[in-house]
């Protein structure tokens, strides 16, 4: 049987040979943008921010069109939320870019340093990974925080919004590449792919003929979980945020009120927002329903075990299946549980690995459970809506990442490096 040769398939398939081409261009890009020097890379991240403020109405135009497009299609309420882009929320992406611009640049920046016996002098030194492809739904100011974050670190990077917002996206990268370029840094280092054809994603995933080092899903299980199961690349991967509040017997009950209603309430959509709420059965009966009637009058749903629904007439019954599950509604699952103990075990259970907080005054009991929760972000005293990049300090974030290898927790600039040994010598050899 005589088999198809590669470049055959690359000739016949269009879409495949510009895929292919998008790759051997960022690759020629991540060499030009690795070597610039973090100058060059800060003028270019800033340009892009004057750029989107330049093209800001053009890019709420596109935007508008996106939301009227998915208003006719029957989109979730909650992806609406998240697809839309008002003068306020690009004021924030803006704001994004400038601090990225501002963070100091990680390539060439030394992470340790020693001299062993043999006398060597041996530096650990931040690198570029190289080309990233960032594939991700719904959110167009991930276009420009996952391009400013990647030019930061100096890696070309390949993008693929969802097909529901492309007329945002591709608004967003028109100013993005008028940063780059007004920097002298070349157009290829951030590329967008134009097609609303899935097959796209298929190719990304190859690798594109060696072009393409670690893939960055972000989004809902379903594409999380092609991403890493069909990859031929590194992912790192950002799963969802089946994130708790524990409010522990110790905890102060003002505090717990205030907690609770911001974890969920502030904004629901966000892969941050609390999911579950637990509570020792000890302050249950006085406190639960104070919180439950915050969370009520805020507009949430709640679903409860039996001992809850005794407390909170209005909650309705949970079943095993809310325990696991990312609402990203106005909707939250109650549990009393007896202890620390219990609630550990909870989340150990049921968690998703991206962000626990616990309300408590005992410092012994928080001291374990920041050790013991086992999460990319561990909080105590604080709202779990601070799981972002941008709050942590790193200008901005791709993600959250919820694995444990490379990179856990906000994925910033720092974040989006390798690293390589620059070894000195005095004219050693091995014996």
């Amino acid at each position: 049987m005589t088999q198809t040769r590669p470049e055959a398939t690359a000739v016949s398939d269009p879409l495949a040979a510009e895929m292919a081409d998008m790759g051997s261009r960022a690759r020629r890009a991540a060499r030009t943008l690795g070597l610039a020097g973090g100058e060059a890379r800060t003028k270019a991240i800033a340009g892009m921010a004057k750029a989107l403020r330049r093209r800001a109405a053009q890019v709420i135009a596109a935007n508008e069109a996106d939301l009227e497009a998915a208003r006719a299609k029957g989109m979730a309420s909650a992806m609406m939320d998240r697809l839309a882009l008002d003068e306020k929320r690009l004021d924030g992406v803006i704001g994004a870019l400038e601090s990225i611009a501002a963070i100091p640049d990680p390539i060439g920046a030394e992470t340790a340093r020693w001299t062993p016996e043999n006398g060597l002098d041996i530096a650990r030194v931040r690198t570029p990974i190289g080309v990233l492809a960032i594939i991700y739904e719904s959110r167009p100011n991930v276009t420009a925080d996952a391009a400013a974050l990647a030019v930061r670190a100096g890696n070309a990077v390949i993008l693929r919004g969802g097909s529901e917002c492309l007329r945002s996206n591709l608004a967003i990268h028109a100013a993005l590449v008028e940063g780059l370029e007004e920097a002298g840094l070349p157009a290829d280092a951030v590329q967008i792919v134009t097609t609303r054809d899935r097959a796209a994603v298929g190719h990304i995933l190859t690798g594109l003929d060696g072009s393409i080092d670690l893939v960055i899903p972000r989004g809902g299980r379903s594409l999380v979980e092609r991403v890493k199961t069909e990859a031929r690349v590194a992912v790192l991967g950002h799963l969802e945020g089946v994130n708790h509040v524990y409010v522990h017997e110790s905890a102060d009950p003002a505090a717990a009120r205030a907690i609770a209603v911001n974890a969920k309430m502030r904004r629901v959509s966000v892969c941050g927002a609390a999911e579950t709420l637990l509570i020792d059965r000890s302050v249950a009966q006085d406190l639960l329903p104070l919180i439950a009637a915050d969370l009520i009058a805020a507009g949430c749903e709640l679903r409860g075990d039996a001992d809850t629904r005794s407390l909170v007439p209005k909650a309705v019954e949970a079943t095993e299946a809310d325990w696991s599950t990312e609402y990203l509604e106005p909707i939250i699952s109650v549990r009393v549980v007896k202890g620390l103990d219990q609630a550990l075990d909870h989340i150990a259970q049921y968690g998703s690995g991206h962000t626990e907080s616990i309300v408590a005054s005992d410092d012994k009991v928080i001291e374990r459970f920041l050790a013991e929760a086992d999460a990319g972000i561990v909080l105590a005293n604080a709202s779990t809506q601070f799981a972002d990049g941008g709050e942590f300090g790193f200008g901005g974030e791709i993600g959250i990442s919820t694995d444990r290898l490379h990179a856990r927790g906000p994925v910033g600039a720092e974040q989006l490096t390798s690293f390589k040994y620059a070894i000195r010598g005095k004219g050693q050899t091995r014996p």
